[in-house]
């Protein structure tokens, strides 16, 4: 569960997604990295005035710290990473968020088709014992196809808007339904690696020098550990 850190004070790092989103971990999986998973349990409830930017820095930043919290003293030569991420959709200035049903992915699938909306997400890299920092966003400009009444209730019926802002996945059969996206595309998935990247070389940790934990994982996943089923 541990990766080589290049600062010499340092020996390992323990990395930990502060969530269950399934697109993040697979993102985060695509990357070879080794990381634990641990959801941070923080009300997205939109503060009065707060725009998007706002909203989804205070967000991933809320839930990182919420697990770095959680955590505990670190082990001597060892410290603990969290990267926490929030993601919405904003069209015509509304924040749009995940529909609570099956009307509601309609509605909004409804307001999207044929218009260009924007997508928004935070990411944030905390060490638990407070030494590190950061938070950003990204914004991605997504336009929808014209789509019929039937493209999108035979969408909704799929179940894949459900839990997803803006009531679509891009990564999924979504894809069908965009005509263009302008700007980060792991950004409009959930997780803009590159920006999660250079936060992470902030901290002296370089994704592209080599691909951290990738062995160490290899033998602990033959071990049976729970805690790392998304590291291949």
């Amino acid at each position: 569960m541990y990766m080589v850190d290049r600062q010499e004070d340092v020996v390992k790092t323990r990395l930990i997604l502060a969530s269950s989103s399934p697109r993040r971990i697979d993102l985060l999986r695509g990357l070879g990295l080794s990381f634990e998973i641990m959801p941070g349990d923080v009300s997205e409830t939109v503060l009065p005035h707060e725009g998007p930017s706002e909203l989804v820095e205070r967000l991933a930043l809320s839930k990182a710290k919420h697990v770095a919290a959680s955590l505990g003293d670190d082990v001597p030569g060892e410290r603990s990473v969290v990267i926490g991420a929030d993601t919405v959709v904003v069209l015509g200035g509304r924040i749009l968020g995940k529909p609570r049903s099956r009307d509601e992915a309609y509605e909004m699938l409804k307001e999207l088709q044929g218009r260009t909306h924007e997508v928004y997400s935070g990411v944030a890299v905390v060490c638990s014992d407070e030494s590190f920092e950061r938070v950003a966003h990204e914004v991605t400009m997504v336009t929808m196809r014209h789509l019929t009444d039937g493209e999108i209730r035979a969408y909704v019926a799929t179940g894949e808007p459900m839990d997803k802002a803006g009531a679509y996945a891009v990564q999924g059969k979504g894809a069908l339904l965009i005509s263009s996206i302008a700007g980060c595309y792991y950004n409009v998935v959930g997780l803009p690696l590159t920006r999660l990247c250079l936060m992470l070389r902030d901290l002296g940790i370089d994704l592209l020098s080599e691909t951290p934990g990738r062995e160490r994982a290899t033998q602990e996943g033959a071990h049976g550990d729970s805690r790392i089923p998304y590291i291949h």
